[in-house]
């Protein structure tokens, strides 16, 4: 088995989501005590946001490279940035280490690509929605992502995806809102919504819309199982 490079902390509520997948998706293929061998890496968040704020993403490299250096140095075959807005740098990130990124864009594209889908509403923080890391991913499948097209409400996922969800506050109101959101997408020629923000899923479940949906951590988690256990 590989050993897995997690970095997490981005926020702490999905990488808990990641470990316990990871561990369980190992143990249900491999059956006894068996369980990922991982290593984690845990950011404090607040100091993230600040870059992000000021839209500083060198900083943020410079922090991501050193944590992934040191993972690698540790052991780790291969690195799971436990977020979306993060893969904004990951192929920079990937020229300075010698261990591949396992990319949550790449491991979503083809699994949209599988159900036949050419277009999927996205959301997740500004940078998933307007930056092209995300959707290039999707378009070299084929695939045309579609984002909310006010930018209300754009703000509205970006700002409670820090402010409630990245602290694990979930509120009736704000999950009615995602619903709108999605209602509208939908309206605009979605076939599908993909949780773009690992965050996400602990408002929004599969159950609660009838589209297909795409939660990037569990397709993350998914492929990043597969490479654990690839020869």
């Amino acid at each position: 088995m590989k050993t897995l490079g997690l970095i997490g902390g981005i926020s702490w509520v999905s990488t808990v989501d990641y470990y316990t997948q990871i561990n369980k998706g190992i143990n249900e293929r491999l059956g006894g005590l068996n369980y990922s061998e991982c290593i984690i890496h845990s950011f404090n968040y607040q100091k993230i946001k600040d870059n992000n704020d000021t839209d500083d993403w060198d900083s943020t490299l410079r922090m991501v490279v050193s944590a992934s250096k040191n993972l690698e140095k540790s052991g780790a075959k291969g690195i799971v940035l436990c977020a979306n807005t993060m893969h904004f740098i990951a192929d920079r990130i990937q020229k300075e280490i010698d261990i591949p990124i396992i990319h949550i864009a790449t491991a979503t594209a083809l699994e949209i690509k599988k159900v036949g889908l050419k277009k999927i509403g996205l959301l997740g923080t500004k940078f998933t929605m307007e930056y092209d890391f995300f959707k290039s991913k999707l378009n070299e499948q084929g695939i045309e992502a579609l984002i909310p097209a006010k930018t209300s409400d754009k703000d509205f996922v970006h700002n409670t995806i820090f402010e409630e969800l990245g602290k694990g506050i979930i509120q009736e109101e704000t999950k009615k809102r995602y619903l709108s959101i999605i209602e509208d997408l939908k309206n605009n020629g979605a076939e599908g919504i993909i949780a773009g923000c690992t965050e996400i899923p602990l408002i929004i479940k599969e159950s609660d819309i009838d589209l297909p949906y795409f939660d990037t951590a569990l397709i993350h988690g998914k492929s990043a199982i597969e490479f654990a256990l690839s020869e």
